[in-house]
């Protein structure tokens, strides 16, 4: 019994997760006075969600992707270089260099491909091995390079220690995601099949109540953005549309198969935007956590959107594929 409830409800979140997160948010900023007592929670969800995605990963994923290097370096170097770049002249040109706006859309770009791409991949028909091992492989490199592409971007402007910020992702994300591999080569790769009625909703509610407790947290700051708003927010859902693109794009150009394409125009897409908040939040001005989290509300839906067009351009494909064949 429990175990059906549990799938059923994790296919709902799934399902209606574009609804949930925004509202989660909304929530956040609403309750704010009695949440804040929480958010020193946040990094033990935080890992807990880590671990539950690892749990679905082993070591023979990881050599199947290192096999596939081109994929990846396209992936990272789209999501990690280019998106950053591209983020960072956007920010500074409509709000100066010294703003912490800047650092926020940077810091958005520059953390690890988000957990929830896997969810999108599968259903948009992309490959869920290979996000899901390229999702574990960002994640195990987000301390090396988090720390340097804010240095190289920002030089002298930003002042974070490396150390403590490359100590927070080890614990945040690199030893949860070890634990996991780890399990799973244990067992065999049976563990996710055995669990998952019990800690994927867990997960699910985890990740929503992050989302929730990183809005509590930024809730007081609010008061100062005042007229920014009219600006940064047509900026967030322009910059996440371009990672999209970004993706897509590039895949397309090179004649990649379609499980790729939607492999990595998500992948370039989507970012862990609850490890951007905690980053933000810990080491930043939070007014840099506001760019992060209105990505919260614009990542879902746009994502929703992305698969809408995938499946509307995969369908026209295929028409036409038919049509030269009949002829």
């Amino acid at each position: 019994m429990m175990r059906r409830f549990g799938l059923a409800f994790n296919d709902w979140f799934e399902k209606w997760m574009f609804l949930i997160i925004p509202c989660s948010l909304v929530a956040g900023f609403l309750s704010a006075p009695v949440l804040q007592r929480f958010v020193d929670w946040i990094p033990f969800l935080f890992a807990y969600v880590t671990l539950t995605m690892a749990i679905g990963c082993g070591l023979g994923q990881l050599r199947e992707v290192m096999k596939k290097p081109g994929i990846m370096g396209l992936t990272f170097l789209i999501a990690h270089i280019v998106s950053p770049f591209i983020a960072y002249w956007m920010g500074v040109l409509l709000f100066g260099t010294d703003s912490p706006y800047v650092i926020g859309l940077v810091l958005f770009t520059i953390i690890p491909l988000g957990v929830s791409t896997v969810l999108w991949v599968g259903m948009s028909g992309g490959s869920v091995p290979l996000i899901l091992a390229m999702v574990v492989l960002d994640s195990m490199l987000s301390p090396l390079v988090v720390p340097a592409g804010i240095a190289f971007l920002f030089d002298t402007a930003v002042e974070v220690e490396a150390g403590p910020l490359m100590l927070d992702l080890t614990i945040l994300i690199v030893l949860p995601t070890i634990v996991g591999i780890a399990l799973y080569e244990l067992t065999g790769g049976k563990i996710q099949a055995k669990v998952k009625p019990y800690t994927a909703p867990v997960s699910k509610l985890c990740f929503a109540a992050v989302v929730t407790l990183n809005a509590s947290a930024i809730a007081p700051y609010m008061h100062e953005l005042k007229g920014d708003m009219l600006t940064l927010v047509p900026l967030v859902i322009a910059l996440v549309g371009i990672c999209y693109a970004l993706g897509y794009l590039p895949a397309r150009m090179l004649r990649v198969d379609r499980e790729q394409l939607v492999t990595v125009s998500f992948a370039a897409g989507m970012r862990n935007i609850s490890l951007g908040t905690v980053l933000a939040l810990g080491y930043f001005s939070p007014l840099a956590a506001v760019p992060v989290v209105l990505s919260i509300l614009i990542q879902q839906p746009l994502a929703t959107l992305h698969h809408y067009v995938l499946q509307k351009l995969h369908n026209r494909n295929t028409s036409q594929r038919m049509s030269r064949n009949v002829r």
